[in-house]
């Protein structure tokens, strides 16, 4: 799906969506879990891509990461800047990011990429995998299917993914897949989050997070 049509669809809603999704409290325990344990030794700045209202970048902020929040809806960035002064937000889209080669430490990219189409991943995530330093970190948050398969989301168009497919999608890109985790809640649809790092020709266990 085009950059612009997921960024009108959310603009468009931006304030529903922070009123009933916009805090912390809406928010899995176990995915507060993962996104602290995963950031607690990143060393560095880090992108939260795909920021929307802004929470989890305050999240990160809060336990000491130096994290910034970038988002392509306009109405977002005002909002979360409006929410939570003391964190840094901008406005860039997932495809450019608009930072020099290697600048940040890790990207968490939770949810952000679902609306995109199939054959638009590809160049996102190597613009993730330009942006991370070698042997930095990406964490990566979608909704897990048997097969890659649109469904009906209730802002605009998502996709499944198997976690074997994105798997590949990252390794084509240039990343190391570390780890995989996945939730099912009853009634729910079936998430994955998926750890990777940046190659950088040295072995996996020598990153530092």
């Amino acid at each position: 799906m085009a950059a612009n049509v997921i960024r009108d669809a959310y603009a468009g809603r931006a304030e529903e969506y922070t009123a009933m999704l916009g805090s912390m409290a809406y928010t899995h325990e176990a995915d507060q879990q993962l996104v602290a344990q995963w950031a607690c030794d990143v060393r560095g700045a880090v992108i939260d891509a795909g920021c929307g209202p802004g929470h989890w970048t305050d999240f990160l902020k809060n336990r000491g990461v130096d994290a910034e929040g970038v988002d392509q809806v306009q109405a977002f960035i005002g909002r979360a800047r409006k929410r939570f002064p003391a964190v840094p937000f901008r406005v860039a889209s997932l495809g450019d990011l608009k930072v020099r080669d290697g600048y940040a430490a890790a990207i968490l990219a939770w949810y952000s990429i679902i609306h995109l189409a199939p054959s638009d991943l590809p160049a996102v995530l190597s613009e993730f995998a330009r942006c991370i330093a070698p042997g930095g970190s990406l964490l990566l948050g979608f909704f897990e299917g048997a097969a890659v398969e649109p469904f009906p989301h209730a802002v605009t168009t998502a996709y499944f993914w198997p976690i074997g497919e994105m798997s590949t999608q990252l390794e084509t890109a240039g990343f190391h897949v570390h780890s995989v985790n996945t939730r099912t809640d009853p009634g729910e649809r079936a998430h994955a989050a998926i750890i990777a790092h940046r190659i950088d020709g040295s072995a996996p266990s020598d990153v530092p997070f």
